[in-house]
C-alpha cells in the first residue's frame, strides 16, 4: 500500500504529497486522461479507476490576476490558473517576478514550497 492509499480521501492524499514536497495528480485507468482536482470518480468518463502520478510540472499561465495589497500587508501578489502539459488546470501563483509581469501564455514550472509546515504549489517562470 502506498502513501496515497493510506489516507481517508483524495484531497488528503494530495495535501500529504504536497507536504512531503511532491506534486501528484490523478490519471484515469479507463479513459487515460489526467484529472485535477483530486476526486474519486473520473469527471471525463465516470470510472472509479483513478491512480496517482507525478506530472512533469511544466505548463503555461491560462489566466491571471493581480491581488492588490498594501505594502504593510505584504504587497501585491499574483493568482493564476496554470494549465499543465498533462492537460489539467490548477490554481497557483507565479513567484520571482512582479505580479504585473505575469501574462497569459507565460511558460512556467511548478514547485512545491512549505509555508507554516504545509506544502503549497507555486510556479516559477521557465
Amino acid at each position: 500500500m502506498n502513501e496515497a492509499q493510506q489516507v481517508s480521501g483524495p484531497e488528503e492524499a494530495y495535501q500529504r504529497a504536497l507536504d512531503a514536497g511532491r506534486l501528484i495528480i490523478q490519471r484515469c485507468g479507463e479513459c487515460d486522461r489526467s484529472v485535477f482536482y483530486p476526486r474519486t470518480i473520473c469527471p471525463h468518463c465516470g470510472a472509479n479507476n483513478l491512480s496517482w502520478f507525478s506530472p512533469m510540472g511544466d505548463g503555461h499561465v491560462y489566466s491571471t490576476t493581480t491581488v492588490r495589497r498594501s505594502q504593510e500587508d505584504g504587497g501585491d501578489y499574483n493568482v493564476c490558473i496554470v494549465e499543465l502539459a498533462e492537460g489539467v488546470r490548477l490554481m497557483s501563483s507565479v513567484r520571482g517576478i512582479s505580479p504585473d509581469r505575469v501574462i497569459i501564455g507565460t511558460k512556467v514550472r511548478t514547485k512545491v514550497v512549505k509555508i507554516d509546515g504545509k506544502g503549497l504549489l507555486v510556479c516559477e517562470v521557465k
